[in-house]
């Protein structure tokens, strides 16, 4: 849920500022960074007072000193003085303390309410429900609620080596990582590790076994994390999904996903485990 705010409430406090423009979120301009300030010093956002809410803290503890305010600036052209557009991931990777608690949160819930903004089962405008976060028709009464997709990721390791893939998207950063895949409807989360990387790498895998799990929000996606060891099968990619796939040893690592995403910790667990044998 985002709690609806007046204006002395905006006026009141100094927060962190999670300011979405479009696909991108503002920031000052050579500041990766959420901005830490007054509403009167974002004369930008003064006509936009009754969309700022305020993101709460997970499982009612703090998170930040601060508040933290969103506001949508949609689809509006934006261009001020000493502000700039930066990319989710930008922040992501530089404010680690946050980024996932707070800045994906914020993100995901811009995302549903742009995307329900009218009724999927009849057609007629959404309404934002007070009490929590969800959208509802007001002729039907159908209520939609933040999609979740769960997505599984998996790290395996033969030996001494650790199997590592290029994505095709990923092909121009030339970063390596592991394996990961939707879950699809009446699938487990076991039997989706199992499909994915025999579809996408050609490989079988046994002990499979939980690690962890991370919200990630591209755009909606709660990432599970395994570590498997590899039971048969020779490396072949998936045309138009992996570029390239590896068994690398753990001394001699490409460039992988930094320690902030859950791949990246996967992979440095998996590194661990392998050195302790």
């Amino acid at each position: 849920m985002m709690i609806n705010l007046s204006r002395s409430d905006i006026n009141e406090r100094k927060a962190l500022w999670v300011i979405v423009s479009r696909e991108k979120l503002v920031v000052r301009a050579n500041d990766a960074s959420l901005p830490n300030a007054h509403f009167e010093e974002l004369s930008f956002l003064h006509s936009y007072a009754e969309d700022v809410h305020e993101l709460p803290p997970l499982n009612g503890s703090a998170e930040t000193e601060a508040p933290v305010y969103v506001v949508d600036l949609g689809s509006e052209f934006f261009e001020d003085p000493g502000w700039e557009r930066v990319p989710l991931r930008q922040l992501l990777f530089t404010q680690q303390n946050i980024a996932f608690s707070v800045l994906g949160r914020a993100w995901q819930y811009i995302h549903f309410m742009r995307t329900h903004k009218f009724c999927g089962q009849c057609g007629a405008e959404m309404e934002r429900v007070n009490w929590e976060m969800a959208m509802q028709c007001h002729r039907c009464k159908h209520r939609a609620y933040p999609r979740v997709s769960p997505c599984i990721i998996v790290a395996i390791h033969n030996g001494e080596k650790i199997l590592l893939a290029k994505g095709v998207r990923h092909k121009e950063a030339n970063m390596y990582s592991t394996l990961a895949g939707f879950v699809e409807s009446g699938e487990s989360l076991e039997e989706a590790a199992h499909r994915e990387i025999f579809e996408e790498v050609g490989v079988r895998l046994k002990n499979l076994r939980y690690f962890n799990s991370q919200p990630w929000p591209f755009p909606h996606s709660l990432m599970v994390g395994f570590i498997a060891e590899y039971d048969g099968g020779e490396i072949r990619c998936q045309e138009n999904e992996i570029d390239d796939a590896q068994w690398f040893d753990v001394d001699a690592l490409p460039k992988i996903p930094p320690s902030v995403s859950i791949a990246g910790q996967l992979i440095a667990e998996t590194v661990s485990l392998i050195k302790d044998k």
